[in-house]
C-alpha cells in the first residue's frame, strides 16, 4: 500500500495521534491490571515498568496534540476496558498465573503494534512521524519483551 504524498490535514493528524493516545494508555492501563493480578515480584515489576513506559508515551503523544491545537483524548479504547476487565475475570477464578497475564500483555501488545503500523502508513509531518516511529518502536520492544517473557514461563510449565 503506497502512502499519499499529500501530508494529512491538522485535523486527520491530531485523529490519528489520539487514537495512539488511547492504545498508550491501554497499555499503561492494561500492564498495572496484570501488576495487580500476578504474585511473582519480577513480573509485577517488568508490569510496572512496562505501564511507566507506556504512560510517557502517552503523555508525549498528549503534548503533541495541544501543540497541534487539538484536544487530547480523555481515556483508553473499549475493547482495552473490555482486555482488562478479561484479566480481572481471570484473576477472580484463579487463572491469573504468570503465563496467563504474560499471554494477556502479549496479545493487548499486538494490537498496539498493529495501530502504529497503521498510522505510520499515513504521510505524516516529519515531527510527528518521528515521534509515531520511535514510538512503535518501543511498542515492538514491549511486544518482544513480553514475547520473550511468555516463551521463557511457557518452558518452566
Amino acid at each position: 500500500m503506497a502512502v499519499d504524498t499529500e501530508v494529512l490535514a491538522t485535523s486527520d493528524v491530531v485523529d490519528i495521534l489520539n487514537d495512539l493516545l488511547e492504545t498508550s494508555r491501554d497499555g499503561e492501563y492494561g500492564f498495572r491490571t496484570c501488576a495487580e493480578e500476578v504474585k511473582s515480584a519480577e513480573m509485577k515489576r517488568v508490569f510496572n515498568e512496562r505501564a511507566s513506559s507506556c504512560a510517557q508515551g502517552a503523555s508525549e503523544l498528549s503534548q503533541l496534540i495541544a501543540t497541534l491545537g487539538g484536544k487530547p483524548a480523555d481515556g483508553g479504547t473499549a475493547t482495552g476496558a473490555m482486555h482488562r476487565g478479561w484479566v480481572h475475570a481471570k484473576g477472580m477464578v484463579g487463572a491469573n498465573s504468570d503465563l496467563s497475564m504474560l499471554e494477556e500483555c502479549e496479545r493487548g501488545e499486538d494490537a498496539a503494534v498493529a495501530r502504529y503500523r497503521k498510522a505510520l502508513k499515513q504521510n505524516l509531518p516529519a515531527d510527528v512521524r518521528a515521534v509515531v516511529e520511535r514510538q512503535a518502536q518501543g511498542a515492538q520492544r514491549n511486544h518482544d519483551q513480553i514475547k520473550l517473557l511468555r516463551d521463557q514461563e511457557r518452558a518452566r510449565s
